[in-house]
């Protein structure tokens, strides 16, 4: 670290500019702290005088740190040349999200309320832009309107889409349909491209406000209909890492392929323990062994995972493509991992009857479900058993004699598991955690990767057993680095907003429901709630619109604790192969271990945290556009068939109906309600009818008839059938109503990821 004097006394961050830089120039904090003293923008020189910037080294540095917050939207040139603060200049920087209508809304950095960019605004930027932009006012429906004053990041470079010919004139239609501007082909770069391919464009060109975007065809994907293509179309339109960069495979394959007998000194050695591993039948990387066993009135838990971080070192090629994926991707019959499969299946995969490293998290259970004690150990074990959660539940609910036998060496403790397990659920019960006990599915393809069945998937107490496990293991993870003061990607779920709050309680009115905690409801108050639903119709109706009131859990080493869990600490300690937050959990807890200082900053952990948050939407993301598709392809085999279903979502334009066991969802647009006007409440998540009084309410039962499916829009449009059938004549639009929009809260997959 430099002991260089700072050059310059009056910039509060005038220490940390000289330990960083060998010729530092004035921080960032400086340069805003001027500009509001002075309340007007200035230029460059009188920037330079004023912080006492001198020389031509110092001055070509200084104006590459202007480009710098330029470009960061912390300040803002005009036409004159000067810098000034955008909050000065009522300027708010954020993400365009474009909508396929041509219309789009700027997401604020800030958190603040949404602009509404209108059409003419949105030919000049793409979906994705990063932008200043200047509020106008409000329209005529209310909202906030503004338009962009500045691109300071485009998006996209390369988009994916069909090639088409039209005119003579060469262009592609994006797949991603938040893109609304077709991208013209200059000529000669279409290469080999065929009309109607799936093709990748790179922008060469961007669009403005006279000009559509231009570009050159870069790859040729394949036919439309291919198998796996709606794969190959989400990885790119979601930007997911799915080649290795050089040496990154390389690197993995230089670990020898087993452990050697002396990577057990100094390390604890659980080899003679019977830890298994419990995941899917699926399942080819195996996290995380458990093992219990009585101990006084209580008991000893061990939850062993496996040892990333001994092979994946800081600044390795290894390490920067795991964090840039920042997680692996699971796609039906498909995944991209996170690191390569030389580690991920292999050397780090606790896989049976071989020796392998890991990181134990040791517990002693009170009989009550607290954790008394717990204790960290670099060890080293040897899986028993290699179980799925279908063989753990026949053993231990449904008594399978045949399993039972098989797997005697490890049964007694399965069965201390299983008491453990009970104890554990039934302290997060008590303690007030909410737990929606939403349907999943599991696609089944044929040989030819199309979908032949849709079947539900169902959670058995091997998951939930399993669940509690990692779920003490995490908490215990994040009071250790808590309680010793180390920047940590803690996983944070916020309380809900007052508004979601206000419709939630305004809704439940409806229902003659009520919730509990006044303007600060805890957890408890909802399980309280959901508890009291169990036995109605409308169950289903109350969770779903109580889990889209929720917030969405992400990493931040501002620990504000877990809501819907109920616990002040809590992070992702338990499943390092497949995402970053847990390797650095790792890290840090070796780190500690080993009596070393933490490896990053509080402000470096703020940008590994928002960067996994990120990565793990665009994997969600991904993933759903990818199911969304594959489900509308299995639907062209059932247009004109019936269907019961389930009304998911309500809007103002139609209802989303749920079909029954297969859980795909489409649209009954207005039109095709019935010969009336139907008014959108959406406080309760209805329709009604002006004339008719019919109400389609969220989570009502209905049957619907599939009448067309759209596969370049994934989309499904239903009919009512059967006795919900209209009688006569389609629906008028409503006379009013507020913007469309779709219904959110959709299923989460992964149970693990909370």
């Amino acid at each position: 670290m430099s002991t260089r004097k700072p050059r310059n006394d009056t910039d509060p961050m005038a220490e940390r500019e000289a330990a960083k830089y060998e010729f530092p120039v004035p921080s960032r904090e400086a340069i805003l702290e001027v500009l509001t003293k002075r309340g007007q923008p200035l230029d460059f020189n009188e920037l330079a005088e004023a912080l006492n910037v001198a020389g031509e080294r110092d001055q070509d540095a200084f104006g590459r740190r202007l480009r710098a917050m330029e470009r960061d939207g912390q300040l803002l040139r005009n036409r004159r040349g000067r810098y000034g603060l955008p909050s000065k200049m009522e300027m708010v920087r954020g993400r365009v999200s474009g909508h396929p209508d041509g219309f789009g809304f700027l997401i604020p950095d800030d958190g603040s309320a949404d602009l509404f960019l209108p059409p003419p605004t949105m030919r000049a930027v793409m979906h994705g832009d990063i932008v200043m932009a200047r509020e106008t006012g409000l329209d005529q429906r209310g909202r906030r309107e503004g338009v962009v004053v500045e691109v300071l990041e485009r998006g996209r470079t390369r988009v994916v889409g069909r090639y088409t010919i039209e005119q003579r004139v060469g262009l592609v239609v994006p797949e991603e349909r938040r893109l609304s501007q077709n991208i013209l082909i200059t000529p000669g770069g279409e290469g080999n491209a065929q009309p109607g391919q799936i093709v990748v464009v790179e922008i060469t060109q961007p669009p403005t406000a006279r000009t559509a975007p231009m570009g050159n065809i870069v790859e040729v994907l394949g036919e439309h209909m291919a198998p796996g293509m709606e794969i190959e179309i989400a990885k790119r339109n979601h930007d997911i890492p799915y080649e290795w960069p050089p040496g990154v495979e390389a690197e993995a394959e230089r670990f020898a392929r087993t452990v050697p007998p002396e990577a057990a000194h100094g390390r604890l050695d659980v080899r003679s323990l019977p830890l298994v591993t419990i995941d899917g039948e699926d399942a080819r990387d195996f996290d995380d062994a458990v093992y219990a066993e009585p101990k006084g009135k209580g008991y000893r838990l061990i939850v062993a995972i496996a040892d990333v971080a001994h092979y994946v070192k800081p600044a390795s090629a290894l390490d920067k493509e795991g964090l840039n994926r920042g997680n692996s991707v699971y796609f039906p019959k498909s995944v991209i991992p996170m690191l390569p499969e030389a580690l991920s299946n292999g050397l780090c995969s606790l896989n049976p009857d071989v020796d392998r490293l890991c990181t134990i998290c040791e517990m002693e259970i009170s009989p009550s479900g607290d954790i008394r004690h717990h204790q960290f150990h670099e060890g080293i074990m040897r899986s028993q058993a290699r179980l799925t959660y279908t063989q753990v539940a026949a053993m231990l609910v449904d008594r399978d004699e045949a399993l039972r036998a098989q797997y005697s060496r490890v049964l007694p403790h399965l069965e201390t598991l299983f008491t453990l397990y009970k104890i554990l659920h039934l302290a997060r019960q008590q303690r007030g955690a909410v737990d929606f006990e939403l349907p999943e599915t599991r696609i089944v393809f044929d040989d030819n990767r199309k979908i032949r069945e849709i079947v539900p998937v169902f959670r058995n107490d091997a998951h939930r057993l399993i669940e509690e496990c990692m779920l003490v293991a995490n908490v215990c993870a994040a009071e250790y680095l808590k309680k010793n003061k180390v920047p940590t990607p803690y996983r944070i779920h916020e309380v809900p907003p007052p508004d979601k709050l206000s419709d939630v309680r305004e809704f439940l009115t409806g229902l003659g429901l009520s919730l509990a905690g006044g303007d600060k409801p805890e957890a408890k108050h909802y399980a309280k709630l959901l508890k009291s639903v169990e036995q109605r119709p409308d169950r289903r109706l109350v969770e779903t619109v109580l889990l889209r009131s929720f917030s969405q859990a992400v990493y931040s080493p501002d620990n504000i604790g877990h809501f819907a869990l109920g616990f002040p600490h809590y992070t992702h300690f338990t499943s390092p192969i497949r995402r970053y937050p847990d390797l650095m959990v790792h890290r840090a807890i070796k780190r500690l271990l080993h009596r070393e200082p933490a490896e990053v900053t509080e402000d470096q952990m703020k940008v590994i945290s928002a960067h996994c948050s990120k990565t793990e939407r665009r994997a969600d993301e991904a993933t759903r556009d990818v199911v969304r598709w594959l489900k509308a392809e299995y639907m062209m085999e059932h247009i004109g068939g019936e269907f019961d279903g389930i009304i998911s979502g309500v809007t103002n334009f139609g209802i989303f109906v749920e079909l029954a066991n297969i859980f795909i969802d489409g649209l009954v647009h207005i039109t095709a309600l019935g010969n009336d006007y139907f008014q959108f409440d959406q406080a309760l998540h209805q329709l009604i009818g002006e004339r008719s009084h019919q109400k389609f309410r969220l989570g009502d039962a209905v049957r619907v008839k599939v009448v067309r499916v759209s596969l370049e829009e994934a989309r499904i449009d239903f009919e009512l059938a059967g006795s919900n059938a209209p009688a006569g004549g389609k629906a008028r639009q409503p006379r009013s109503g507020k913007d469309r929009h779709k219904p959110g809260g959709q299923r989460k997959s992964r149970r693990r990821r909370r």
